[in-house]
């Protein structure tokens, strides 16, 4: 692919999403030049063009490696957002950089390149061929990519073998329960070693136990495969679970961006408010986010009282201001005292997180 933006990309950023506008409908350009120039809103875009806006100036950029979870209720633009990673959709304006290449440049063959060697998604339907082994499946990418079926068993099977399902390789689908077929969805998409997973809504049609279960077994894999993820959930409790930062969009935009004890501790309105409202603190929020730093008169205890890196959470911060009658040390990553957290200041913390709007 020779297709290389001219965009400003960050070392860091494997994905960037600048000004993407999705409208859907006949009219769609007519209508984004009104909805610019006279700022109008959905209502008014569906009554005078009879267009859809499903992403509204979005823009965003994901870090190599990074798990960015998209969320929000339905219709919000969650997945159709996605979808023009992999130009599934095309946008009506804005620009796709994905590790340096622009998207919208690409031609139709670069196209299907991208997205067979470069781009995996693992979509919420399973999306299994029935008529084909559980290793059928998996080996598909590499199938269309030209492997012979030694080498492509191969690759399948050790990613068969990676999400836990070793002996299950002769079976089909409909021999599987929901999860195991989600399991191997997610060899698939892995078989032809992308770049960049997207994920829309993988685990929501699983029981709970089950979803928990793929969410601990997705997170140990990303932290050993280091994969840029984009992973789409209308669940609050999965994204601050699994990703390193949360976007959440309302009504087409983006309404705030952060990591999960950013957008629990600082919502940006009421709207995310409401939304966080019922997250517990307990293992979202750091020691950095609630410690009194140490500087001047604000002197640190005795450096025989307990000491906690930055990142502890609330929980165990909790378990040990309990057992210990004194201020506890937040330390650096050299072992200095940084700040000091009391019962007090933890009290408050937990007292402001069960209030509600």
């Amino acid at each position: 692919m020779q297709s290389k933006s001219s965009l400003p990309v960050s070392d860091a950023s494997a994905i960037v999403i600048k000004n993407v506008w999705k409208i859907f409908g006949d009219n769609a350009d007519a209508a984004l030049s009104a909805i610019k120039s006279e700022k109008l809103g959905k209502s008014e875009v569906l009554s005078r063009y009879n267009c859809v806006i499903g992403v509204a100036d979005v823009s965003f950029d994901v870090k190599h490696g990074e798990i960015f979870c998209v969320m929000g209720l339905s219709g919000s633009g969650k997945s159709t957002l996605v979808r023009h990673i992999n130009r599934l959709l095309e946008p009506t304006a804005g620009s796709i950089v994905v590790n340096g290449d622009d998207v919208m440049a690409f031609s139709q063959s670069e196209l299907r390149q991208y997205r067979n060697e470069h781009i995996a998604m693992v979509f919420q339907n399973f999306a299994l061929m029935p008529h084909r082994s559980v290793l059928d499946n998996i080996a598909m990418p590499l199938e269309i990519r030209g492997l012979n079926k030694n080498q492509r068993l191969e690759v399948a099977r050790k990613n068969l073998a990676m999400v836990e399902l070793g002996g299950w390789g002769n079976k089909f689908a409909h021999e599987l329960s929901g999860g195991m077929q989600q399991r191997v969805g997610l060899a698939r998409a892995l078989a032809s070693d992308p770049e960049v997973l997207l994920m829309d809504e993988p685990f929501s049609a699983l029981d709970p136990l089950i979803r928990r279960q793929l969410q601990d077994e997705f997170m140990k894999l990303s932290a050993v495969m280091n994969k840029t993820t984009v992973f789409i959930t209308h669940d609050l409790d999965e994204a601050v679970r699994i990703g390193d930062r949360i976007a959440i969009m309302r009504d087409g935009r983006v309404v705030q961006i952060g990591t999960p004890e950013e957008i629990v501790m600082n919502p940006a309105d009421d709207y995310v408010a409401d939304f966080v409202a019922g997250i517990s603190r307990l293992k979202v929020v750091k020691a950095h986010a609630v410690m009194t730093p140490v500087s001047g008169r604000n002197r640190a205890p005795d450096t025989d009282s307990p000491a906690f890196a930055q990142d502890t959470n609330l929980s165990t911060l909790i378990s040990a201001a309990i057992a210990y009658d004194g201020p506890l040390r937040i330390v650096d990553s050299t072992g200095s005292t940084v700040g000091t957290v009391d019962k007090a200041g933890l009290l408050k913390t937990v007292i402001e997180g069960t209030e509600t709007s």
